[in-house]
């Protein structure tokens, strides 16, 4: 089945429904609620920036939400991440301000400075901790906490300022071979589990593969940077480290090419991973993100071959039924709308065939979010009751809807925290 009304219709439904920040059916009792991108305040105010600018509704409901967001001390420093405190408000407020030039000047400048300090701070532990060679955590460099993140808040506000190269060299040493022992690791491989903590189903650690915790987030953001033209030493090799990493571990099936989510210690040593299943083609992990992530490599190093087995991968992800079947959930971040939307995204920079292919799913994806035909508000109030957040919950499925509706915004950032943003986007 296809979304039996435009996407806009959806997304201005569940706005409606999220109108209020001060709503006592929301969880704004919860310590994270006005600071956390993932699930609270400013990733519902990046729905309302995002419908504004579209003209679907009014900026007072965008001001209202971005004034509860700065309402309070915001995090800075070793507490914040790209989803939580500085970097994640400014995001919000940077999008914005891309919508209405001028808006929120002071706040961006001070956030700015607070968030390059604390970049300055990471980078510099991240390069102590290379240097006596221990392992990192996921928190160091992921999508999520770490220093792609951070890098991809960056590209947006700050391209040419100094701290962005600093991410990016980073990054390049990241990718190089880590020794351990008398074993040679990739060197973002972690001590924990995918949890980012100790697991005893991980002895050894383990190498993460996913976009929201694992290498192909930092693969993203270094071929992004390069497609803007900027680019450090080794960049373009570590590029090329990260995608002979995937080349190794892809397993070609009759439904395309699938990647583990992850490796343990045992089978980096055996060379193999375990049986492949079919598993949620998702943006946090998953053939989706691996697609987008791989196609953004291969625009950067001009590698037609990639570019078209990345795009086909994703054009037979969503075709599969085992793999769909295996996506049960509306979410952004491990569901439909995170399907629909990298979709879009990937469709936007594809060869015109598959780009046809792609926008062509689409629809299909897009009408899982209402399986029953039970018309907007409908659904927008199961979407609302199930979680108000961006990457769980219904602001992120309105933005997808919307992200495709011809009714949305025709220029837009908002998903440059997911590092799933087109190549060239809007600058404040």
């Amino acid at each position: 089945m296809t979304l039996p009304y435009e996407g806009h219709e959806l997304a201005v439904a569940i706005a409606d429904l999220l109108a209020h920040p001060d709503d006592p059916r929301l969880p704004t009792r919860q310590p994270w609620w006005r600071q956390s991108l993932a699930l609270g305040v400013p990733g519902i105010a990046l729905l309302h920036v995002e419908l504004a600018a579209a003209g679907l509704r009014p900026w007072q409901r965008a001001h209202d939400w971005l004034a509860t967001a700065t309402s309070g001390p915001v995090t800075t420093g070793p507490d914040s991440h790209p989803f939580h405190g500085a970097p994640a408000i400014t995001h919000v407020l940077a999008c914005a301000a891309t919508h209405q030039p001028g808006a929120y000047a002071r706040a961006l400048d001070d956030l700015d400075r607070a968030t390059a300090t604390d970049v300055r701070r990471r980078v510099a532990a991240a390069h102590a901790r290379i240097d006596v060679g221990e392992l990192p955590a996921l928190a160091e460099f992921d999508a999520i906490r770490g220093l792609a993140g951070v890098g991809a808040y960056l590209l947006h506000r700050a391209p040419d300022g100094d701290e962005l190269p600093a991410v990016l060299g980073y990054l390049v040493r990241l990718t190089q071979p880590l020794h351990v022992g008398s074993e040679v690791l990739p060197g973002w491989w972690t001590g924990s589990g995918p949890s980012g903590r100790a697991n005893s189903r991980f002895p050894g650690g383990h190498g993460n593969n996913g976009v929201a915790h694992g290498i192909a987030g930092p693969l993203a953001l270094l071929a992004l940077a390069a497609l803007r033209g900027i680019v450090v030493d080794g960049q373009t090799a570590a590029i090329a480290r990260i995608c002979a990493w995937f080349d190794r571990w892809r397993h070609d099936s009759a439904a395309g090419p699938l990647w583990p989510y992850w490796l343990t210690r045992l089978q980096l040593r055996a060379d193999r991973a375990a049986a492949h299943r079919a598993q949620r083609p998702s943006w946090c992990y998953g053939t989706a993100g691996l697609a987008r992530s791989q196609q953004l490599a291969a625009l950067a190093l001009n590698d037609r071959v990639r570019r078209a087995a990345a795009e086909d991968a994703l054009v037979r992800a969503l075709a599969d039924p085992r793999q769909l079947a295996a996506t049960t959930d509306p979410s952004l971040c491990h569901g439909h709308a995170g399907l629909a939307h990298i979709a879009k995204r990937v469709a936007s920079d594809a060869l015109p065939d598959t780009a046809r292919q792609l926008r062509a799913s689409i629809p299909r994806l897009l009408g899982s979010l209402d399986p029953h035909d039970a018309g907007p508000r409908h659904t927008a109030a199961a979407l609302v009751a199930a979680g108000p957040g961006l990457l769980e919950g219904a602001a992120g499925a309105a933005l997808a809807a919307l992200n495709y509706s011809s009714a949305g915004p025709t220029a837009s950032s908002w998903d440059g925290c997911l590092l799933t943003a087109p190549v060239t986007y809007p600058q404040t």
